[in-house]
């Protein structure tokens, strides 16, 4: 069993609501399970909300069961779908140890495509990231779906993104074990795809 870095090892998947985070959660909590942890996965708000926030905690640890929610500041990896979103999470949740994985494309609000509101420029958010954070990864994750055949596939673009952090606690092979479980036919093919280039952006973002 892959050793966890710190323990209990703290994740936080965040995005829009409709965007799959949430599977995203459940497949991390089932592949690590899988792989003899033990695993809290919680969802905190928003989820049945389309086009709003979302947050999943994942806690990990090879000793004890760890509580579900984790606390301001102890977040070792941040997973994000959206920059904004992944921003606010990072002001929150980030610390000096703290890795960040994220697709750096907006997805607007209808305040901001109605002119009523603004959204902070990309190149601002991550900076910000970068400045709060240990190690920042952006991952083209919808480009990559679209490209891989499907555009729901983003979340797993990252999650392969994700297996090749420092500090991960599962294999490639891990979640493609559960991606093999979890899916069939041509939609497990095209998830593959979206895997595998995110991986291999993952590797060119943290170069």
């Amino acid at each position: 069993m892959k050793e966890l870095k710190f323990d209990p090892l703290n994740i936080v998947v965040c995005g829009i609501g409709g965007q799959g985070n949430v599977l995203a959660a459940e497949v991390l909590g089932s592949a690590m399970c899988d792989r003899g942890f033990r695993v809290a996965v919680g969802e905190t708000y928003g989820a049945s909300q389309r086009g709003g926030s979302v947050m999943s905690h994942v806690r990990v640890s090879a000793k004890m069961d760890p509580s579900v929610l984790i606390p301001s500041g102890e977040a070792h990896i941040i997973i994000g779908f959206e920059p904004l979103e992944t921003l606010r999470m990072v002001r929150k949740y980030a610390g000096k140890d703290t890795t960040v994985v994220y697709d750096p494309r907006p997805v607007y609000p209808l305040g901001v495509l109605q002119g009523i509101q603004q959204y902070p420029a990309v190149e601002d958010i991550a900076a910000e990231i970068s400045h709060l954070t240990n190690l920042a990864v952006a991952v083209p994750a919808a480009d990559i779906a679209m490209e891989a055949g499907d555009s729901k596939s983003a979340n797993i673009a990252l999650l392969g993104a994700f297996s090749q952090l420092p500090g991960a606690p599962l294999s490639r092979e891990d979640l493609e074990k559960i991606l093999s479980q979890r899916f069939r036919g041509a939609v497990l093919e095209v998830n593959r795809r979206a895997f595998a280039m995110g991986c291999e952006a993952a590797g060119k973002g943290a170069e």
